[in-house]
């Protein structure tokens, strides 16, 4: 069983009239997973990250004026978001689904967060819809683990993995690989310790083998014990935001490929679903369930 992580909270925020931000997709996956038949069995539901935990981590005077409504207007802007109690409710929920997916994979060798990949969060701002991140987060605990020495971060979502690369860049233990869009946001990129800009309009053939080739040189060069894996899907064809030209079955042999490496090289894998913004949400769904068939939580 690979266990899959939930929390109804993922898709309730109060939002404007066609906001960017595609709210609904957590819940839709959910449903739509349960009508291929995932049994409730197979999810856990997460609980809140402690704020104190987050001022051990990240800057302590952001996280409280986050988490108290107290940043000014200009950040607020930034992440992207009306600020409200419910905001911070979901985003500490999400980054505690990641830290319990990325737990349960060290038990269960795979585990996936039905949200999280909030890689633009750094540690004393938040930027493109992302205020703690998760990825960096969830690192640290794997490394707690006594048989964890190196994590590797492999970010596949179509937006540099900015923050993560900057939160961990003095962080031995912890390297990160983004595969992204060349010209699209951050516009100022962060340095990873691998970075694979693709240019745009970047189809099938081209992306398979650029992470092919990123995954199995970080993991021979880096030789991590943990791998954690942003899936996004805003790399697709339709989404509104990516400008790659990313099949539906490319990101499922992307996903696969993901899986089937670490899986040879006995790496444990939690996977998050990361970045998509197709505002059809039935096609947005069907694209992120990619990595569950990858995954083998379900076969068609």
């Amino acid at each position: 069983m690979i266990p899959l992580v939930f929390h109804p909270i993922y898709s309730i925020l109060d939002l404007p009239v066609r906001h960017r931000f595609p709210i609904q997709k957590y819940q839709a996956i959910y449903s739509q997973l349960r009508e291929l038949g995932v049994p409730e069995t197979q999810f856990y539901q997460p609980e809140p990250v402690a704020i104190d935990n987050l001022k051990q981590v990240f800057n302590p005077l952001y996280i409280q004026e986050l988490t108290s409504g107290k940043l000014d207007a200009k950040a607020m802007r930034r992440i992207g978001f009306p600020w409200s109690e419910q905001l911070i409710t979901r985003t500490l929920t999400a980054a505690g689904g990641t830290l319990l997916a990325s737990q349960l994979a060290l038990e269960y060798g795979k585990a996936i967060n039905l949200t999280g990949g909030y890689h633009h969060a750094f540690a004393n701002f938040g930027s493109g819809f992302c205020m703690v991140n998760d990825l960096y987060l969830s690192a640290l605990q794997m490394l707690r683990h006594p048989q964890i020495d190196r994590v590797l971060i492999f970010d596949c979502d179509v937006h540099q993995g900015d923050g993560t690369a900057k939160l961990a860049e003095n962080n031995p233990n912890i390297k990160t690989v983004s595969i992204h869009g060349e010209k699209n946001f951050p516009h100022r990129k962060q340095q990873s310790d691998l970075d694979f800009p693709l240019p745009k309009g970047t189809t099938d053939f081209d992306y398979l083998d650029t992470v092919d080739c990123a995954l199995n040189l970080a993991i021979n060069s880096f030789q991590p014990d943990a791998v954690i894996y942003d899936a996004g899907v805003d790399v697709h064809e339709n989404d509104d935001l990516g400008h790659l030209l990313i099949s539906t079955q490319g990101v499922y042999l992307r996903d696969k490929l993901v899986f089937e490496l670490c899986e040879r090289k006995g790496l444990p894998v939690a996977a998050v679903i990361g970045g998509g913004y197709q505002r059809n949400i039935d096609a947005l769904v069907d694209v992120h369930l990619q990595l569950f068939q990858a995954a083998g939580v379900y076969q068609k």
